[in-house]
């Protein structure tokens, strides 16, 4: 992507002043397409470089998209520290840099934990002035209507829905038709549903955004089971679950694996993975994965504007937690470790 291509640039030049804002749009294209480790970081990473700099703006934006990835990961804690700091630095009459994806993030949260009432409040406030123009207060849509179907008020899913839909019309990509279908499926009767989710599914497998495809399962697997079809509903239960744990989306997994229970399975699904990259801290993870492509402590610590004895601090954390004992063993093992 250019984006990308811009911030390599960057760093070949040593425009550490520069990155964070082409860091923005990376970070922002990785939430958007399910990459979350991959966000997680080139969040912090531009988070630090921000802070180093004195980039206000910077500071307040991503410290909203790492709470964005706290939520998917129901860490609340963590969320609302990183969400208060997106809300920071907001002047009578304004909101900050950060607000829009900072309200995205705790109605995400609020959702993931059951608090379906709050979610709405949260992202209702998105689709007022001034932030209801922003891409957030778009890409938010399927969360509203999810949230408003689970209150029990599907009207106040309406407006939002048809200016969503209005949006993916001119769009026309399969993962913003996917989600359409996915929000009518929520709101549909009776069997008229399933075609809905069989629909989204079938556009989600065009497109490959695993985060979107397992939340629209999930749901699907939700409907079946509730038709008392539980043996169909494994099936769309189990591909979330694994989408969920492999990306640490524990109030999500939860939910697939308490779904699967009610449906008889036993076990509910192996549970989250012990090591790989999930366990990493996000500087562990990108000085790791810049060492499985290859690349010296000097150059990577020439890339992430870092002293090389803390890469090979963090190196030598990161070792153990991967189950790995050298760089060469890092490098075989990338792909299976989700490097």
């Amino acid at each position: 992507r250019q984006e990308t291509a811009l911030a390599a640039e960057h760093r070949a030049r040593g425009g550490a002043g520069r990155l964070p804002t082409v860091l923005f749009f990376v970070a922002e294209g990785e939430v958007f397409t399910g990459r979350h480790l991959d966000a997680l970081a080139t969040a912090t990473e531009a988070l630090g470089l921000a802070r180093a700099t004195g980039q206000q703006q910077w500071i307040s934006q991503f410290g909203s998209v790492l709470a964005h990835l706290d939520a998917a990961r129901g860490e609340e804690e963590a969320c609302r520290r990183n969400a208060e700091e997106g809300l920071a630095g907001a002047t009578a009459g304004t909101v900050s840099p950060g607000a829009p994806w900072a309200h995205w993030s705790l109605g995400l949260l609020d959702l993931g934990l059951g608090r379906a009432e709050a979610a709405l409040t949260r992202f209702e406030r998105l689709t007022r002035e001034p932030m209801r123009h922003h891409i957030c207060a778009v890409r938010s849509t399927p969360d509203l209507v999810e949230s408003a179907v689970r209150v029990g008020a599907p009207e106040r899913a309406a407006e939002p829905l048809a200016r969503f839909e209005r949006w993916a019309g001119a769009v026309r990509q399969p993962w913003a038709d996917a989600l359409v279908l996915r929000c009518r499926g929520l709101l549909a009767d009776g069997d008229r549903a399933e075609a809905f989710y069989t629909a989204a599914l079938e556009l989600h497998d065009r497109d490959g955004r695993a985060v979107e495809y397992a939340r629209t399962a999930l749901l699907h697997g939700e409907w079946l089971r509730r038709a008392r079809r539980k043996a169909e509903a494994r099936g769309s239960l189990n591909d979330a679950l694994e989408v969920f744990d492999r990306l640490g989306m524990r109030p999500w997994a939860e939910r697939a694996r308490n779904e699967l229970a009610a449906t008889g399975a036993r076990g509910g699904g192996p549970g989250p993975a012990g090591g790989g990259a999930v366990g990493l801290t996000p500087q562990e993870l990108q000085i790791a994965r810049l060492a499985a492509q290859g690349l010296s402590n000097r150059d990577i610590a020439a890339q992430l504007f870092l002293s090389h004895r803390t890469v090979g601090h963090h190196l030598y954390k990161a070792y153990p937690k991967l189950g790995v004992a050298s760089r060469s063993e890092l490098r075989d093992s990338a792909d299976r470790l989700g490097l």
